[in-house]
């Protein structure tokens, strides 16, 4: 030790004379740990500038290490000293920083590292991971292959010979019945059997070994410090043996993985490996358990050859593999599959039965020579028509031979046959497939051709239509199926004696349009009925053309009538927002009125502001413009039809622009007579004179307006409509009016005057005529209520005394019974006399009736 620090310190002493004024790069050092000398101890000569006096030597480093002063500079020598014994085990290297500076902390010098690597001594002991070690070792495991792995750790500096730690064997026990049963890897601590312990190893025997291990540092050298650990082994029966082949349905419908058999190693620290040849989809577990994870297709490998090894962690076999067989087994699961082909198969027309058609084959996948893969033949398409005693085609359900039955077959007919293929023999629940064979008869040219349509039309052409204009296109076909037999010519049979109509067709094709050829005439002919004939180019086999080689065309002409046109595109007028109801606007006529007679009518008048004379044209304004304001423009769209040719019809706007209101005049009031109006309403009504008698307005040129007043309540009750230019008609709006006297206000407009009447109108019941029913007064020397009631109480009170009168005189008269007849001198003239003046007068009185009666009017 003191060698070496006497090597540190010529060392210094060299690098004084040799340092330079600016620092190195940076220095590396060397400190023994656990120094027991004297301190400080010096370590290095620092490479100080010659003015080092005239600054302070600040010294820093990392993790605390200055103010630990682990370290320190002597200021005069200038050599880093230690002032305590380093731990390399605590720290192994610092890292420190030296530099010069001025009272005033500038940095004169610096700054210079330097790194302490602390010199590692074996001062740590050995530890074991565990005092006691536990294992099971399985008879039949090969010698060499370790079981168990010592595991120990050592403090001193790793890569060192003070760490370099050494396994080793003390004891075995018992020693029965070789003392060197195990054998330990120095380095690795690996346990393992000997060869001579693999081949006498038997649980019979010994079921337990107790060995005492050690593991010492220093490497091989002989000193070191050493630890020691005890294993306990426990020896177990050999569970490796051989396993039976499994036999595997394939696509086999359950829970995957599933388990399919099972290994055990009985020793501990195993780890279980699978291979597969060819690969496939099987594993195993940490159990030992094999598993497959899908299902199987024995078409795609009927057989697995399986190696299960048991290894430890280190991947070394315990033991020999064990192989496991795995064998796919067949289910039908594939269905025959037909082979190819041509496409398709041509016979010619009328060939005889019992000619070859084709001949079917198809492959199934499944085990050759099992029921799996018989496969039998059926015949599908076509299938013999209802009814028909005779087939087609026939099929040999063994080789798939398909030939030519006794029914006949029409050329051109692409029949397409349909084979069934089924496995099992045919068995019920066997797997099957549909051959398709394309079979064309070929034809020959027996088909005349035919119109698709052989009646067209009616087709409505304007007279005016140019020359050249299509009329109507004619298709027609042909069912045979060579292009050469489907070659067809147009003509025009009849129909056409001046050429009016042409036939214009492409090559090839099988439709020619008609087209005009000269101008249409209503007037000389209002229809046309065209025959056109269709014939084949080459030269027909078999009957002639039929009834559907012609077809008609029919046409009829349309006269053409000018379009409907009115005077104006569109009109525009300007009126003010106080123009009352019923003042004219505008009148629309057509372009042409001599020949003309229209309809008019509003489409949009939304507000309601505006109606229409239906013949006329006549638009005036059908309320007060209430809402609309000077400047709005309001647009109405007009609609007029020709009353001769309804499907005729044209439109135009109406464009009215609101004008600021001008000084309405006041109104003249003006009263005419009382006119009757029964209710519930009829169908009559009361002629209001538009014509005043004021002299002031009844000199005045032009139609007069009419309208109601503005009382909603009147406008609600009555209705006004126009008559003529001079006239109105006022008729009750509802149904039923209360029975009364009412004064309808009517405000009539006359060029600028406008004026107001009060129309006088009496509404009464009507009667069953549809009349009114009016209460007549009390004619002249009819009595009143009073006296008829003073005759009514006095001819009660007559018939009370008659009847008085009556009971005396047959009171009076029994009393006299037994009295002679000629005793009763009153009882003649009684019964014979004349009324007396009381019986005339109650039969005088009597005879008034009621004050009133209805009359009708």
């Amino acid at each position: 030790m003191i060698s070496a620090w006497l090597w540190l310190l010529c060392f210094s002493v060299i690098q004084t004379f040799t340092a330079e004024a600016q620092p190195t790069e940076s220095l590396h050092t060397e400190v023994p740990e656990n120094y027991g000398g004297n301190f400080p101890f010096y370590i290095l000569k620092l490479p100080l500038p010659l003015g080092k006096d005239e600054g302070q030597i600040v010294l820093s480093g990392d993790s605390g290490t200055a103010a630990e002063n682990t370290f320190a500079v002597d200021p005069d020598s200038g050599f880093l000293v230690a002032t305590r014994a380093l731990d390399r085990e605590e720290k192994a290297e610092y890292q420190l920083q030296v530099t010069l500076e001025s009272e005033d902390g500038q940095v004169l010098w610096g700054p210079q590292l330097v790194t302490v690597h602390v010199k590692d001594e074996n001062d740590q002991v050995p530890q074991f991971s565990q005092a006691i070690y536990r294992a099971q070792l399985s008879q039949g495991t090969r010698p060499g292959v370790p079981f168990l792995f010592l595991e120990a750790s050592d403090g001193d500096a790793p890569g060192t010979t003070n760490s370099d730690l050494r396994f080793h064997i003390l004891s075995q026990f018992p020693v029965q019945p070789l003392p060197d049963m195990f054998q330990l890897d120095p380095q690795l601590g690996a346990l393992a059997l000997s060869p001579d312990g693999s081949t006498t190893l038997d649980h019979a025997l010994e079921e337990h070994y107790q060995l005492l291990v050690q593991v010492k540092d220093m490497g091989d050298q002989p000193s070191g410090h050493q630890a020691m650990a005890t294993l306990e082994i426990s020896i177990v029966e050999n569970s490796w043996t051989p396993l039976e082949p499994v036999h595997l349905a394939e696509n086999l419908r359950v829970a995957y993985p599933h388990s399919i058999a099972q290994v055990h190693w009985g020793g501990g620290d195993v780890h279980y490996q699978l291979e597969s040849q060819p690969p496939g989809p099987f594993e195993v577990d940490a159990e030992g358990r094999i598993h497959v994870t899908m299902e199987l297709d024995r078409e795609a490998q009927a057989e697995y050859q399986l190696q299960v090894r048991a290894q430890n962690s280190r991947g070394e076999d315990y033991a020999e593999p064990l192989e496991l067989q795995v064998v796919v087994m067949d289910e039908n699961d594939n269905a025959p599959v037909c082979s190819p082909h041509d496409p398709t198969i041509s016979i010619p027309e009328l060939s005889p039965p019992g000619t070859e058609v084709a001949r079917l084959s198809a492959e199934d996948l499944d085990a050759p020579g099992s029921p799996n893969s018989h496969i039998v033949y059926q015949l599908l398409s076509p299938e013999p028509e209802q009814g028909a005693e005779n087939k087609a085609f026939e099929i040999d359900s063994t080789s798939g031979s398909v030939t030519l039955g006794t029914a006949p077959l029409h050329a051109g007919q692409n029949i397409l046959l349909q084979v069934l293929a089924v496995d099992l023999a045919g068995s019920e629940g066997g797997l099957s497939s549909t051959c398709e064979v394309a079979v064309m008869i070929t034809d020959i040219n027996n088909h005349a051709p035919e119109f698709i349509n052989s009646q067209i039309g009616p087709i409505s052409l304007p007279e005016d239509v140019k020359p050249g204009s299509l009329v109507a296109t004619l298709m027609a076909t042909d069912a045979d199926l060579e292009p050469a037999f489907r070659l067809m010519d147009f003509a025009i049979e009849e129909g056409d004696p001046t050429g009016i109509f042409d036939l214009s067709r492409e090559s090839d094709s099988n439709h020619v349009q008609l087209r005009l050829r000269k101008n249409l005439s209503y007037e000389e002919a209002p229809d046309h009925k065209v025959v056109v004939v269709v014939r084949n180019v080459e030269e027909l086999v078999g009957p002639g053309p039929g009834p559907a080689a012609t077809a008609t065309v029919t046409i009829l002409v349309e006269r053409v009538i000018p379009p409907l046109k009115l005077d104006q595109e569109s009109y525009e007028t300007s009126i003010p927002v106080s123009t009352p109801a019923g003042s004219l606007l505008l009148t629309i006529q057509p372009s042409d009125p001599m020949n003309r007679t229209l309809r008019f009518s509003l489409v949009n008048d939304s507000e309601g502001w505006l109606c229409i004379k239906e013949v006329s044209g006549e638009v005036y304004t059908a309320q007060s413009l209430q809402g609309a304001q000077p400047g709005d423009t309001y647009t109405v769209l007009v609609e007029a039809q020709d009353t001769d040719e309804p499907e005729m019809s044209t439109s135009t706007t109406i464009v009215v622009h609101f004008l600021k209101a001008s000084p309405v005049p006041a109104l003249i009031l003006a009263s005419g007579p009382s006119r009757h109006l029964c209710t519930p309403r009829q169908d009559y009504g009361v002629v209001v004179n538009g014509v005043s008698e004021d002299p002031g307005l009844a000199n005045r040129n032009g139609p007069y307006s009419f309208a109601l007043g503005p009382n909603p309540t009147v406008q609600r009750d009555w209705r006004l409509q126009p008559l003529n230019d001079s006239h109105a008609y006022l008729t009750l709006a509802l149904h039923w009016v209360e029975p009364g006297e009412y004064t309808v206000p009517v405000v009539v407009h006359h060029d600028a005057q406008m004026w107001q009447l009060q129309v006088q109108v009496i509404v009464c019941r009507c009667n069953v005529e549809g009349q009114c029913m009016r209460k007549v007064g009390r004619m002249k020397g009819m009595p009143t209520k009073l006296s008829a009631v003073g005759v009514l109480l006095g001819t009660l009170a007559a018939i009370g005394f008659i009847l008085i009168l009556v009971f005396t005189h047959l009171a009076l008269a029994r009393k006299d019974l037994d009295q002679p007849a000629d005793s009763v001198p009153l009882k003649t003239a009684v019964e014979g006399g004349q009324p007396t003046e009381e019986e005339s007068e109650f039969s005088t009185k009597g005879s008034w009736k009621g004050e009133e009666e209805e009359q009708s009017i």
